[in-house]
């Protein structure tokens, strides 16, 4: 494993919550809940949100008010400074995104086959195909691609995925002009001895400053797999706040690592993130509360989070309390 100091030196959070988190829950917040939770996280300090996805409504319902939603968000001053990123799986959800004014756009593809079959009714060739004029307009209009590709690891049909697969494919992103690629670990079935194969494999063919990490926490790796991305050398790390979203394929699971874990982990380390934990823990506590559900970030759930604000950035020579 490549050697990385802990002090000093700083990560980006993606922050995936109001996209890849609300998408699995079964609750249907509001225009006015998705708004309110975008802005409250760019008020915790993220710079990077992940706002909507621009596909059919009948099969994600959640979605629906993607277009709206962007165009209420970038009429925001305050939000002027924060890349809203949304999610366009075609021709059509491209220029549908644009015409929302979206300058910030993401593709998705998949390592498995079986996988790719199974979720966006075609094979991995023609998902690639799909996202070609795609990447063709948003170079003529001067948008941002972002490159996701899910089963890095495992797969819930064909088991074990070879890191040469992912490497070739992510390969194949950035050749077609993805100015980043996230390698998600989407059933959360990886440990650091088979995320750091992947990442071996992936960092032959795509720079290390452009690969970002996307690990689920459906065995509770997901903070161990980015700890040891991050000393592989990967800077950039996607997250839910609250640990919204679940697993589909492990019912009961959680899915998305949550972002005040990592933010957690990172300040810990002394790795500077931009966020402020207490704010992004408010916020974490906010949504759930108007969803109906409890909170999957650990940080969150130890002692009421009071354990958590008060060791978060202890003074020195001061022993914080410690709850009953």
């Amino acid at each position: 494993m490549g050697q990385a100091g802990t002090g000093g030196g700083a990560v980006r959070i993606v922050e995936v919550g109001p996209r890849d988190g609300l998408q699995n829950e079964p609750a249907m917040p509001s225009l006015a809940i998705k708004s309110e939770l975008v802005q409250r996280l760019a008020g915790a300090g993220l710079r990077d949100i992940e706002a909507g996805a621009f596909v059919s409504s009948r099969r994600v319902p959640q979605m629906a008010e993607s277009g709206a939603l962007l165009e209420l968000l970038r009429a925001q001053p305050k939000l002027r400074d924060v890349r809203l990123c949304v999610l366009t799986p075609n021709q059509q959800g491209y220029s549908d995104a644009v015409a929302a004014g979206a300058r910030y756009v993401a593709v998705f593809a998949a390592a498995s086959e079986t996988f790719s079959q199974r979720n966006i009714n075609c094979s991995i060739a023609q998902s690639l195909q799909r996202f070609e004029p795609v990447l063709a307009a948003a170079r003529a209009d001067g948008v941002a691609v972002r490159g996701y590709l899910s089963c890095v690891v495992g797969c819930p049909y064909e088991g074990a995925i070879a890191p040469a697969v992912v490497a070739e494919l992510a390969g194949q992103l950035l050749a077609m002009g993805c100015q980043e690629i996230s390698l998600g670990d989407t059933i959360g079935v990886g440990t650091p001895g088979t995320v750091l194969p992947m990442l071996e494999a992936v960092a032959r063919v795509v720079p290390m400053e452009r690969i970002a990490g996307h690990f689920h926490d459906t065995y509770g790796m997901a903070v161990a797999n980015s700890y040891a991305a991050f000393c592989q050398g990967v800077r950039c790390f996607d997250a839910s706040v609250a640990g919204l979203g679940g697993c589909p394929y492990a019912p009961g699971a959680s899915g998305n690592v949550a972002s005040e874990d990592l933010v957690y982990l990172f300040e810990g380390l002394g790795v500077r993130t931009g966020v402020d934990l207490n704010a992004l823990i408010d916020c974490g506590d906010w949504i759930c509360a108007q969803l109906g559900r409890k909170s999957n970030a650990r940080v969150a759930q130890s002692r009421g989070s009071r354990l958590a604000r008060l060791t978060a950035h202890p003074r020195p020579g001061v022993r914080p309390d410690v709850a009953q």
